[in-house]
C-alpha cells in the first residue's frame, strides 16, 4: 500500500490517499483515509510519464558531437558523426548503455519508454544467429531495471529518398521487408513481461518507399514513424512522391489513433489540423530537436486542433522530462515572443496531464492517471522542497514544470515496480558500473 498526502486522480487533487497495487495494477483507491501500519508514505503523488521516443545507444555519444565542423553544422553532419559511433557498438554494450538510459529515466519520473530500435545487425550489417539479438539485449536491460518497454523495430530498407542504397553507416540497420517480417517474429518469440508491448516503426518516408510501407504495417498495435523533422526532408520526399510527407501519409496510409508521429515540426496549418483531427499523437523531443536545430513545434494550432501529444528523450543527451516539457513551452515564447502559449489556465498543469495521457496512448500503455485498472505508473515528488513548499496545489505542477529541480523526483513506480527510491534508482551503482566497463573498452576500440 502507498499512503499519500495528496495525490493527482483524474478529477483533480485529493488528500489522504491510500492506494492498492495487486500484479502491478491500480487495484483500490480510498481518499481522505488514514495511514495504516507498514503503509510506504508520499508526499505529492502524480500519474508518471511514459517516454514515448528513445533511441537508447545514443545516450552513450552524450557531449561527443558539441563542435562545430567545417561550414554549416547540421542535422545531417550530426548523423554521419553517428553512424561512425553505431560502427562500433557490441551487443554487451548495448544493453549496458540502454540500462543506464533506462535507469536515468526513471529518476527522471518515466515509468516506460518506447524504444525506437534500428540497431538490428553486426558489425558492418552481418546477421546474428538470432534475428532479435539487438532487440533481446533491449529486453534484458529493461527487465533488469523494472522500465515498462513498447519495443518498436524499425523498419529501414534504404538509404534515402528515392530507394537511394543504404549506405555503409546504415549497414546495421537495413532489412528488406520479407527480411523484417522475419525480424518482427524473433521479437515476438523473446520472453517478455504482461506490461511490454511489442508496436513497429517504419523508420521514416526517406528510408522506406510506399509499397514496403504498406505491406509492413501491423493489423494492430502501436505505429511509430519519424515525419518532418528537417526541411530538407520535406523538400526530398516532396520531390519524389509529388507530396509533402505529412500530406502524404495523411492521403496513403491508415493513419489514426494508434500513430505517433515523432517530430512533426514542420507542417502547414492544413497538414497540422488534418492529422490532431485523424487522432494521431505528436512525439516531441523539445531537448533533442533544439540540440540538432530541428526548429519548434507547433504546439498552439496542435492543440487547439484537439490533437495530442507526448513527449521523449530521442538522442538521450539530456534525460530529464520537466527539461521535456519545460523546452516544449519556451520553444513556443522565444518564437511567438509570448507567454503561457500552450494550454489554458496553469501551463505546468497542462503540460504534465496532456503529456501523461498522450505518452500512454502512444505506448499503447494502459497508464497516465491514476485510477482502478491502470497500470501502476505512479512518481512521487518532494512538495517541501524549496521550489515547491510556497505552492498551493493549483500551482504545484507549474512549479514542477518551470522551477523546480529533477532533484524533486522521489519515488517512482513502474507497473508497481518500486525503482526509484528516495531518489535512486535501486540498482544504480551497478548499473553505472557495467556501463563505465562497457565504455571503456568502446573508447579503446574507437
Amino acid at each position: 500500500m502507498i499512503f499519500a498526502k495528496r495525490a493527482l486522480l483524474p478529477h483533480g487533487w485529493a488528500d489522504h490517499v491510500r492506494i492498492s497495487v495487486h500484479a502491478g495494477q491500480v487495484s483500490l483507491i480510498e481518499c481522505d483515509t488514514v495511514a495504516q501500519t507498514g503503509d510506504h508514505h508520499a508526499a505529492t503523488l502524480l500519474p508518471a510519464q511514459s517516454n514515448l521516443h528513445s533511441h537508447t545507444f545514443q545516450r552513450a555519444m552524450a557531449g561527443m558531437t558539441e563542435y562545430r565542423t567545417a561550414g554549416q553544422d547540421s542535422f545531417w553532419t550530426w548523423r554521419d558523426l553517428m553512424y561512425r559511433f553505431v560502427g562500433r557498438l557490441s551487443p554487451d554494450q548495448v544493453q549496458a548503455i540502454a540500462a543506464l538510459a533506462f535507469t536515468e529515466m526513471q529518476e527522471a519520473g518515466f515509468a516506460a519508454v518506447a524504444e525506437f530500435h534500428y540497431l538490428h545487425h553486426g558489425l558492418g550489417g552481418a546477421r546474428y544467429d538470432n534475428l532479435a539479438e539487438m532487440s533481446a539485449r533491449i529486453f534484458a536491460a529493461a527487465q533488469d531495471v523494472g522500465i515498462g518497454l513498447t519495443h518498436l523495430p524499425v523498419l529501414y530498407t534504404y538509404g534515402g529518398a528515392g530507394k537511394l542504397a543504404l549506405n555503409a553507416g546504415q549497414s546495421r540497420f537495413g532489412n528488406s521487408v520479407d527480411d523484417f517480417v522475419k525480424l518482427m517474429q524473433a521479437v515476438r518469440a523473446l520472453p517478455h513481461g504482461p506490461d511490454t508491448k511489442i508496436g513497429m516503426a517504419p523508420h521514416s518516408l526517406r528510408a522506406t518507399c510506399p509499397e514496403d510501407l504498406m505491406h509492413a504495417l501491423p493489423s494492430i498495435g502501436p505505429i511509430h514513424i519519424h515525419v518532418a523533422e528537417q526541411p530538407q526532408e520535406v523538400v526530398d520526399i516532396t520531390a519524389w512522391l509529388g507530396a509533402r510527407p505529412v500530406e502524404w501519409l495523411l492521403d496513403n496510409a491508415p493513419i489514426g489513433p494508434n500513430w505517433c508521429m515523432i517530430h512533426a515540426t514542420h507542417m502547414t496549418k492544413d497538414e497540422t489540423m488534418r492529422l490532431a483531427k485523424a487522432g494521431a499523437i505528436a512525439g516531441l523531443c523539445p531537448i533533442t530537436e533544439a540540440n540538432l536545430g530541428d526548429g519548434p513545434f507547433q504546439a498552439a494550432l496542435w492543440t487547439q486542433s484537439g490533437g495530442r501529444f507526448g513527449i521523449g528523450t530521442d538522442s538521450n543527451i539530456r534525460i530529464s522530462m520537466t527539461d521535456e516539457l519545460r523546452s516544449l513551452e519556451y520553444s513556443q515564447r522565444l518564437r511567438d515572443l509570448a507567454r503561457n502559449v500552450i494550454g489554458g489556465g496553469h501551463t505546468g498543469a497542462y503540460l504534465y496531464q496532456s503529456a501523461a495521457l498522450g505518452g500512454a496512448a502512444a505506448l499503447g500503455r494502459n497508464s497516465g492517471q491514476i485510477a482502478l485498472g491502470q497500470w501502476a505508473d505512479l512518481v512521487a515528488i518532494d512538495d517541501n522542497h524549496p521550489s515547491l513548499c510556497a505552492l498551493d496545489p493549483a500551482h504545484l505542477l507549474d512549479g514542477l514544470i518551470f522551477a523546480a529541480p529533477d532533484q524533486v523526483i522521489r519515488e517512482v513506480w513502474s507497473a508497481g515496480r518500486h525503482s526509484v527510491q528516495n531518489g535512486r534508482h535501486i540498482a544504480r551503482d551497478r548499473v553505472v558500473a557495467n556501463y563505465r566497463k562497457a565504455m571503456k573498452q568502446l573508447t579503446e576500440d574507437l
